[in-house]
């Protein structure tokens, strides 16, 4: 029995150096290998340290959130960022979705239209900012795609954007399909994503989605007021006297005559775009502009983007606004409320809470409300979605 003792207390020795081995910082974990996915993008792709897409920072004033069964994942995400940047899908190899969306203008164009691989877009390309965050989910200018989903692969369907159409001598998508199987990266990140390497439509959309619904901006001056504000309407202490007399006017509905004058009250901007997160209402119609950047009329639904992000810190503006591109100024975009007589007469869709009383609008707008205003929604722009590399090409 005296000899025993002394073995178990080295077995039990034993035993403890055994289960401490057990604890994540006493061993190197193994890492799998990815070699096309490494030898395409390098360190800007890295399968074993994936960035933090699916629980990035969200303030507790925002509410909304449309993923509903396509839910962020960092895989998903990372697949998407690639699929989103590469000019593969384009049938010339010539365009990608960065191409129209490009980060450095908060994934806008500065082109009034943009340059597809058959010619230019019928309408300009909206900013993907905080896309996720929006109780509308239709998409495109006439909301004729139904998800987000589904519109990440209508773009690579037209003749004109991307070519894969299937008509008039295009390929079809089921071509581009054949075409990206046969890419290892995608072949290790499809089986990455989706434990197999088979490329279908809806994975592709999926990914897509998730990853544009990651682009997210909240570090503007609007949300550190916001963050110590009770709610909207009250002054923020970050704001200046006239940021906080734009958010008034922003926010307030106007008071009309009985000829639609606008006698008292704010300009009612936020009746459409909805603070905080400044999403469109889905059951806006359209504000007034009328037409195509190729000509012709049209009085359809108007879908429009989040107002965050219009234009940058430094005053650099975003692109054109409007669907056609037809405002190229905040000055311009808030004027062009002011009178909306001759719209309310000439088109038949006008939101009726732009014609009050049947009758356009007349904002009676001063100088010093229009530069509010401007000075309102420039507090609405952050730095970080610009320059952040998950959002980032991957492929330079």
């Amino acid at each position: 029995m005296k000899l025993l003792k002394p073995f178990l207390i080295f077995a039990i020795g034993i035993i403890a150096i055994s289960c401490n081995n057990d604890d994540p910082e006493s061993y190197t974990s193994i890492t799998q290998s990815y070699p096309a996915v490494e030898a395409e993008f390098g360190s800007s792709v890295d399968l074993n340290n994936l960035a933090n897409y699916a629980n990035q920072n969200i303030p507790s004033y925002i509410t909304k959130d449309n993923s509903g069964l396509n839910p962020i994942t960092d895989k998903g995400a990372t697949l998407g960022r690639v699929l989103f940047y590469d000019k593969k899908l384009s049938v010339d190899n010539s365009v990608s979705c960065a191409s129209c969306h490009k980060q450095a203008f908060a994934f806008s164009d500065t082109n009034v239209a943009s340059t597809g691989v058959n010619g230019t877009t019928g309408r300009h390309s909206m900013r993907l900012i905080n896309t996720r965050f929006a109780t509308e989910t239709k998409f495109f200018w006439d909301e004729r795609a139904s998800s987000l989903e589904m519109q990440t692969t209508m773009p690579i369907k037209d003749h004109a954007e991307m070519g894969f159409s299937g008509a008039n001598g295009d390929l079809s998508f089921n071509d581009l399909i054949v075409k990206l199987s046969a890419v290892d990266y995608y072949k290790e990140l499809f089986k990455f994503v989706y434990g197999t390497e088979e490329i279908t439509e809806s994975k592709i959309q999926f990914a897509l989605a998730q990853f544009i619904r990651s682009i997210q901006s909240f570090d503007s001056k609007y949300d550190t007021g916001r963050a110590s504000a009770p709610n909207d309407g009250a002054p923020f202490s970050n704001f200046t006297a006239q940021e906080n007399q734009g958010k008034n006017l922003f926010l307030m509905p106007p008071t009309f005559n009985a000829s639609s004058v606008r006698t008292g009250g704010g300009l009612g901007c936020a009746g459409c775009h909805r603070a905080p997160e400044f999403d469109i209402d889905p059951n806006t119609l359209s504000n007034g502009i009328g037409g195509s950047i190729n000509g012709g009329a049209d009085f359809t639904n108007t879908r429009a983007p989040s107002l965050r992000n219009l234009i940058q810190t430094n005053d650099v503006l975003n692109g054109p606004m409007m669907h056609t591109g037809v405002i190229t100024s905040l000055q311009a975009s808030i004027g062009h409320y002011g009178n909306l007589t001759n719209q309310a007469i000439n088109n038949p869709n006008l939101d009726p809470r732009l014609k009050p009383n049947g009758i356009g609008q007349q904002l009676n707008l001063t100088a010093t409300e229009v530069n509010a205003v401007i000075a309102f929604l420039k507090t609405l722009s952050g730095t970080d979605v610009y320059t952040n590399p998950k959002w980032s090409d991957p492929f330079n």
